[in-house]
Parts: structure tokens; sequence; C-alpha cells
């Protein structure tokens, strides 16, 4: 990743010095894990000396926590916004999957440490950023409950369909690569049509609003 990749990623993190420190922690934590990462190395991708993390960030668990706050609020306003545009719970579910998939796949050395520190997170932190992912569950469940009673989705726990559905673009930052023959926005449309079927809807019926 590139120095202009921090800026479209962190538009308001300032000053550039915390957008790089950031980028170098995602690059960090995807390599090596949080736990075997240091200030050093962390300090080192970035091009800065050790003592220049503690100018912007406290700590590599602060550090940690900005990334992870950063990704799951860029998540819950992709969700939102898809929400919001969509007709039918079946336009939004499809729409909400076919964006939340992409992104995780665009995205996916930031998403796989957005999705998978969250345990190295301080309790504090931690309850912060559940929260942030209580709200896109919340609203995924929500569709699902609206298009059951509309008679457009078979679902015996809202919930747990949300989740599954969700689990689909989460798990996506775990397997995608630069090399993946498969675009991301395609990819976001397959997944799309696998979570209606997921519910019992047909995805014939739900066309993307792009499409």
């Amino acid at each position: 990743m590139t120095m202009s990749l921090s800026a479209e990623l962190w538009p308001d993190v300032q000053p550039d010095a915390a957008r790089r420190l950031m980028l170098a922690g995602v690059e960090s934590f995807a390599q090596r894990g949080y736990h075997a990462t240091t200030t050093r190395d962390i300090a080192t991708n970035a091009g800065m000396s050790p003592a220049a993390l503690y100018v912007h960030f406290p700590s590599k668990a602060a550090l940690l926590f900005a990334i992870s706050r950063s990704g799951h609020e860029q998540a819950l306003a992709l969700v939102q916004n898809a929400a919001e545009q969509a007709d039918t719970p079946m336009t939004a579910l499809r729409e909400i999957v076919e964006r939340f998939v992409a992104w995780h796949a665009r995205r996916h050395t930031v998403a796989r440490v957005v999705q998978y520190e969250l345990g190295a997170l301080p309790e504090q932190e931690y309850r912060v950023v559940a929260e942030l992912r209580r709200g896109i569950e919340r609203i995924v469940h929500d569709i699902v409950v609206r298009g059951a009673e509309a008679g457009q989705f078979t679902a015996s726990d809202p919930m747990t369909a949300a989740r599954a559905v969700l689990s689909l673009g989460v798990d996506v930052a775990r397997w995608y690569t630069d090399r993946s023959r498969t675009s991301p926005a395609e990819l976001g449309r397959q997944y799309g049509e696998l979570a209606l079927r997921m519910l019992g809807a047909d995805p014939a019926r739900a066309a993307s609003p792009r499409n």
C-alpha cells in the first residue's frame, strides 16, 4: 500500500504522519499479527524513529484502536447508506451484501486487521468497537425482519440470519488477495445473490439499483 492510500483510507486523520503510522500499523499487524508486532516494527515501516509513534499514539493498542474504530465506522456508514437507498428489504439486503463484500475485498489488508485483531483491544476500546458492530447487525436484522413480515424472506431467527449474512463479507478479508481472479465488485454481486438465496428469496426479484 502507498502513502496516498492512507489519505484515502483515513481522510479525517491529521497530520499526515499519523496516517502514515496507521498504514504502517495495518501492514505490520497483517504480516505478523498484533502481539508479534513491536512499536519499532511499525515505526520502521513508516520511516520514522520508534519515539515518533508516541507523538501521535500513546501506545500500540491505541494505534490498533484507531484503525479498528475507523474501519468499523466506514462499514457502518456503508451499510446505512445501502439500506437507506433501497426500496424493498430484498434490494436493501442485496445492496448491503454487495457493498460490504466488495469493501472487504478491495481493502482486504485493512479489513483483516479490523475484523481479526479485535481480541487484542483493551476492554474499554473493545466496547466502543463492539457497539459499532452491533449497529451494523441491527440494520441487517431489521431488514431481515421486514423482509420476513413481507413474505420475502424465510428466517426463523433474524439475528442469526443477520450475522450469517455479514459473516460472508467478514470472511472475504481472510482469504482475498490482489491475485484473486474475481474483482471486488463481481464478488459482491455473487455474494449478494447467495445471501438472498440463503434467506429463501429470488435474486431475480431484487436486482441491484445499479443494474
